[in-house]
């Protein structure tokens, strides 16, 4: 079963899968003129740069009972911020060297542009159920904009399973496993607690989810940078050969052979941008669900936030990770560690410059990380779950029972999580995510001309006029 599992999963994220991420992302790079390097003023103004405006309230606050862009934005993050920034990066450079950062690098930069126009597809396309939630994601635009609804139920199908593995069994093992080693809390136990806290967030809609995102993603992620920057900060003398190391062994071609099989095949590639697109999920269609519930926006607005998780999520989160891995093994204060490897690797850095303070850093960190991936997952998965059986919103009492089908099916995943062991699961729900990336590329290439970009990137500002154009919920009916 694992050989066949490790086989599948070679043939889902081969070569032929880079290529095409790669390949969708540097189409709309060109198309947009380079958006993300040339507009970067104009996309963090209209995303990071606009929290400090809002000492009116007007611009994020919104009404009462609205998702605002930032509590969308949050909640995409919530579900992009996960193990991968701990336990993904720490796989890459053991397995690919300092040059996978680098490749690292690559892959968020282009996937921001990806990020941009799936969720742009994702609000143009969008439409509210009878009780009043948006219905919206790569399912939605598979059948409104490609005319293909059996398409969109096959995503919804991937994205079903890679919930239950990838967003709830892989998140809450990776919990249970952290508060057993580092408090000594029985898995059990742990089981119980994680699947009531779980169960008393998600039982409140995306309304709570998006609430307790919006306090939990800011405050612990600023933690985690702060630790970050303080352990790089102590070996600042190593971070010029540590910098020159990444771009040299980025392009060292191993035993392949050379020319653009061996670039593919080379370690620090395959691992960089695989790891990246595990940490911020740019192609594989979800944020275009996770942003589908923002109040009073537009496709370009909420593309823009899009880019700037994807940043904030490989840019910052997984490089802050990498080189304090790198800053204790160039400076040798980290003695033996043949042989660590994930959160493991991660948590010895941290511990060998700031002791027990830094291991508890990481397991903190892992342990919101994934419970926020977990909250964020239930959503997509539900939304998912809802169009496959075809039950948005038609008949709202057939909907609610199946709803809380889901809803059982997905906190048994938390709670199963918790207490197994999850090898082949890793492998499987990989699997699915590598496998939502096909459908979803096909779909945003295809439709590639509807997405719109600033024309001007200097002078951008969200054309307030055209919110109600995608929040009246007859768009494209």
């Amino acid at each position: 079963m694992r050989m066949m599992a490790e086989r599948l999963h070679f043939v889902v994220w081969g070569p032929w899968t880079l290529v095409l991420l790669l390949g969708a992302g540097f189409w709309f790079t060109v198309r947009s003129g380079f958006f993300q390097l040339l507009g970067v003023r104009c996309w963090w103004r209209a995303t990071a740069g606009s929290l400090w405006k809002e000492e009116s309230g007007q611009e994020e606050r919104g009404e009462k009972g609205k998702i605002t862009r930032f509590q969308s934005a949050c909640t995409a993050l919530a579900a992009t911020i996960g193990t991968g920034n701990i336990v993904g990066v720490a796989t890459a450079l053991t397995a690919g060297g300092p040059g996978a950062l680098f490749w690292m690098w690559v892959s968020a930069a282009i996937g921001m542009m990806t990020a941009y126009a799936e969720t742009c597809l994702g609000q143009r396309y969008r439409y509210r159920q009878s009780n009043g939630e948006w219905m919206c994601g790569p399912m939605v635009y598979m059948e409104r904009g490609l005319g293909c609804p059996l398409l969109g139920k096959l995503y919804a199908l991937f994205a079903v399973l890679a919930s239950l593995g990838m967003g709830s069994m892989v998140q809450s093992n990776s919990m249970s496993g952290t508060l057993e080693f580092g408090i000594g809390i029985p898995p059990l136990f742990s089981a119980f607690l994680i699947t009531v806290l779980t169960g008393t967030v998600i039982l409140g809609g995306i309304r709570r989810i998006s609430r307790v995102s919006e306090r939990l993603m800011p405050v612990s992620a600023g933690i985690y940078v702060i630790f970050s920057l303080i352990v790089i900060l102590s070996c600042w003398e190593y971070l010029p050969r540590i910098f020159a190391d990444i771009f040299r062994e980025a392009f060292r071609l191993e035993s392949a052979g050379g020319g653009i099989t061996g670039f593919l095949l080379s370690r620090s590639v395959r691992y960089g941008m695989s790891r990246g697109v595990f940490s911020n999920e740019a192609g594989l269609g979800s944020l275009a669900v996770l942003h589908g519930a923002a109040e009073d926006t537009t496709p370009e607005q909420q593309g823009m936030w899009a880019m700037f998780e994807v940043f904030f999520d490989t840019i910052v989160i997984c490089t802050l990770t990498a080189l304090v891995i790198l800053c204790v093994i160039y400076s040798g204060h980290g003695g033996d560690i043949s042989g660590a490897d994930g959160a493991a690797l991660t948590a010895f850095c941290f511990s060998a410059r700031l002791g027990a303070a830094g291991e508890a850093l990481v397991s903190g960190a892992m342990v919101i990380f994934a419970f926020a991936t977990i909250i964020a997952w239930y959503y997509l998965g539900r939304q998912s779950f809802s169009y496959l059986l075809g039950c948005s919103g038609r008949d709202q009492s057939q909907e609610n029972i199946r709803n809380r089908g889901y809803l059982a099916l997905y906190l048994l995943a938390v709670f199963c999580g918790c207490v197994c062991r999850l090898e082949i699961v890793w492998l499987i729900s990989d699997l699915w995510n590598g496998l939502m990336a096909y459908p979803n590329l096909l779909a945003v290439l295809w439709l590639s001309r509807q997405v719109s970009f600033p024309a001007d990137f200097s002078t951008f500002a969200l054309d307030k006029s055209r919110k109600s154009e995608y929040t009246d919920g007859n768009k494209r009916e």
